[in-house]
């Protein structure tokens, strides 16, 4: 069972859907990891006790703070959410595609790629998956992470391409290696549903934008509600204000139409606006 509250990281590395000169405010106030550490901080002292994040490179430093004061973070989770993909934009910007991979893939297994080249990768690309989604977990070692999410850039192009098989192996991966729940970030819930069921995989958790507006919501808000009502799979609500379109009160009120909503996501960056929302999300969903 998945915790009501998940708390999101956005706010964290200058994202702001709506807001340009949000973003640069943001990005100016978490310049350094303390920032961040206190703010996750206050999230736990409203009760909150999951964390859920990209695989950016400072949460590399958030997990070393959270490795070296075991008793006060015990009973706190993450769940990760890959692959960061700017992060891996930036690499093949600077380094090159097979300069990217000597960075992230661990060495003794370059030389292997590096003789085979492109066609070798496309031609073991399940492999080359599960390589990378082990060196994206490195940093979370020791740390509960009961869920771990691929993220909607790359779900969203593998649903494009029919590639389901990617998802599938995915899902296998997750479960076998790590004893977690493999999770889909998507902006086209409908469509991913049906063909995560159509390829095999069962009650899924997929977290999807869910707002009064149809804010991110491809294949419209209609289609989306009927999904709720009628469907079975475990729904995260993620983008619930609209980016700030709605007022909190208004946008969980939306969510409790839906009980088979399991989580909320969201990111605030005071404790005041933390604990509102938390109260409001434990109040109206269900």
């Amino acid at each position: 069972m998945m915790d009501k509250v998940l708390f999101g990281d956005n706010q964290f590395f200058a994202v702001s859907h709506m807001s340009d000169e949000k973003s640069r405010a943001q990005a100016i106030r978490f310049k350094d990891d303390v920032s961040i550490i206190k703010v996750l901080d206050q999230a736990i002292e409203t009760g909150i006790s999951t964390f859920m994040c990209t695989t950016h490179d400072r949460i590399a430093n958030i997990c070393d703070h959270i490795r070296a004061y075991p008793a006060k973070y015990g009973n706190f989770k993450i769940y990760p959410c890959m692959p960061y993909a700017h992060k891996y934009a930036n690499a093949i910007t600077e380094l090159g595609i097979m300069g990217t991979i000597k960075q992230y893939v661990p060495g003794n297994i370059f030389g292997t790629f590096a003789k085979g080249g492109l066609a070798f990768l496309s031609k073991d690309f399940l492999k080359l998956m599960e390589i990378l989604i082990d060196a994206e977990m490195k940093m979370f070692k020791g740390i509960n992470t009961p869920v771990i999410f691929i993220q909607n850039v790359l779900v969203d192009l593998l649903l494009g391409l029919k590639m389901m098989d990617v998802l599938v192996e995915y899902d296998s991966y997750i479960r076998k290696k790590y004893n977690a729940e493999p999770g889909y970030i998507t902006m086209n819930m409908p469509m991913l549903l049906d063909a995560l069921e159509s390829a095999g995989i069962e009650n899924p958790i997929i977290c999807s934008s869910i707002n009064k507006t149809g804010f991110r919501m491809s294949g419209g808000i209609a289609l989306y509600e009927k999904y709720l009502t009628e469907r079975h799979f475990r729904p995260i609500a993620m983008q619930v204000l609209a980016s700030g379109a709605i007022r909190p009160k208004d946008a969980i009120q939306y969510l409790s139409n839906f009980p088979k909503i399991e989580s909320v996501l969201f990111g605030a960056s005071s404790k005041s606006h933390i604990q509102e929302t938390k109260e409001l999300i434990e109040e109206y969903v269900r």
